[in-house]
């Protein structure tokens, strides 16, 4: 997709809006999804468009977990890093998936599938610990559950997300 598709629908609410960098993570989200993570091409291209700088539109993009600066794969697992996380076992789940992928944090594995994000926590304390992929969350893991979770996404599976059960 082109990037006036992608932006094309960002110029009105752009025109209408009374501060238009408000706008700035839904237009970093658009091009992260056209190009697969935020290129500095893309960088660029948004700053101009909501008249900011680059480095405005940096400083943004690597405050959130979310916008990714580096290619990563088709399935990017956040895994929690929190304390609470931390306390159920002996290796931390990022430490067990980048062991399992054989990838360091940030990565994409050799297939290209997957890449591990440490998260400080994603909330889900009550099921530790956890992980989140495409914004559906993973808990409590077990080594045995996170490699039944690989082997499905390898497979080309992603179950769609069902409000009524949001977590695995």
């Amino acid at each position: 997709m082109g990037g006036q598709d992608v932006l094309g629908k960002f110029r009105k609410e752009i025109r209408k809006a009374e501060y238009p960098r408000e706008l700035a993570i839904d237009v970093m989200y658009a091009l992260q999804a056209r190009d697969g993570y935020l290129t500095d091409e893309g960088l660029v291209e948004g700053a101009e468009l909501l008249g900011m700088t680059p480095l405005e539109m940096e400083e943004l993009a690597t405050f959130y977990d979310f916008i990714y600066r580096e290619p990563v794969g088709e399935f990017v697992i956040h895994a929690c890093d929190g304390v609470v996380c931390w306390m159920f076992g002996e290796e931390s789940v990022v430490d067990y998936l980048c062991r399992k992928l054989d990838v360091a944090v940030g990565e994409r594995s050799r297939d290209g599938l997957f890449t591990v994000l440490p998260s400080s926590c994603i909330g889900q304390c009550d099921k530790a610990p956890a992980m989140m992929i495409r914004d559906r969350t993973y808990g409590p893991l077990t080594p045995e559950k996170i490699d039944e979770i690989l082997e499905t996404l390898k497979q080309g599976h992603f179950p769609l997300i069902d409000e009524g059960d949001r977590d695995v």
